[in-house]
């Protein structure tokens, strides 16, 4: 039997009034299955140690914490395990090495990662399985967001129909344990755009919530035209980031032009 508390299995069950042949063929209706280590308790017996959460419950919490982090169908299955630095690619194994001491180490950490580089080179891949990482093994409660995504959802709250409001959108991204703000800059920096981001990366900062960001904005300009990621989000925000998170650029070829290949 499975330790999942949400399996089910089919019982019949005879309909009133049915005569005996109809009440073989009865009805089917689902009942949920009994685990075999807790029996429904949520706390399993482990010899010579006492007794613990059971493990139904444990991966019933797991599975919760994956469907709220928001993460996209594209990215659930990127893990650390399956991150494929490219031959000789110093940096992108560099950032996968400080994915990995980030999982391992937290919550001992004061300092998340800004992943920076070109499209294609696994800065949101290392991003959703630093937070798999937390969920499946630690239990933490992690959050991920598309910088854009999140902008228009504050904006949709404006409107008079909204079914939503702006601090029911900001409260899980302010109060997230760990948060992933991925395509930081990619959204055309007006006041209001600098602003709201200003809002919520500061009240992290404040708090001291720890932070994943990635962005295809540099810190060296190598053309008199070429934006950095100061130009996208502001002087201000860009010094917080300083402190907030260690920033780790990873180089490489675009992934996704193999694509052309096939």
């Amino acid at each position: 039997m499975s330790i999942n508390s949400n399996a089910r299995k089919l019982v019949v069950v005879p309909e009133a009034g049915a005569s005996d042949s109809s009440q073989r063929r009865g009805s089917t209706i689902a009942e949920p299955a009994v685990c075999a280590l807790c029996f429904g308790a949520g706390m399993e017996v482990v010899p010579g140690k006492g007794a613990r959460r059971c493990r139904c419950r444990t991966q019933d919490t797991r599975t919760k914490l994956l469907e709220a982090a928001r993460i996209p169908r594209r990215y659930e299955e990127c893990s650390l395990a399956n991150y494929q630095p490219a031959n000789n690619n110093g940096s992108q194994l560099g950032a996968f090495n400080h994915a990995y001491r980030l999982a391992r180490e937290y919550p001992a950490v004061s300092r998340g990662l800004l992943f920076m580089g070109a499209c294609g080179v696994g800065k949101t891949h290392l991003s959703v399985a630093i937070l798999r990482e937390l969920m499946e093994k630690k239990g933490v409660p992690c959050l991920f967001y598309e910088c854009g995504s999140l902008l228009k959802e504050i904006q949709d709250s404006y409107n008079p129909i909204s079914q939503t409001s702006e601090l029911r959108v900001l409260t899980p991204v302010v109060e997230a344990e760990v948060l992933v703000l991925d395509e930081l800059g990619a959204t055309k920096p007006t006041d209001w755009v600098r602003d709201t981001l200003m809002q919520i990366i500061n009240t992290r900062y404040n708090d001291r919530k720890l932070t994943i960001f990635t962005t295809n904005y540099l810190d060296e300009r190598h053309t008199e035209r070429e934006e950095i990621l100061e130009d996208r989000i502001g002087v201000r925000l860009r010094s917080r980031l300083y402190e907030m998170c260690k920033t780790v650029r990873i180089e490489g070829e675009d992934y996704r032009r193999g694509f052309n290949s096939w």
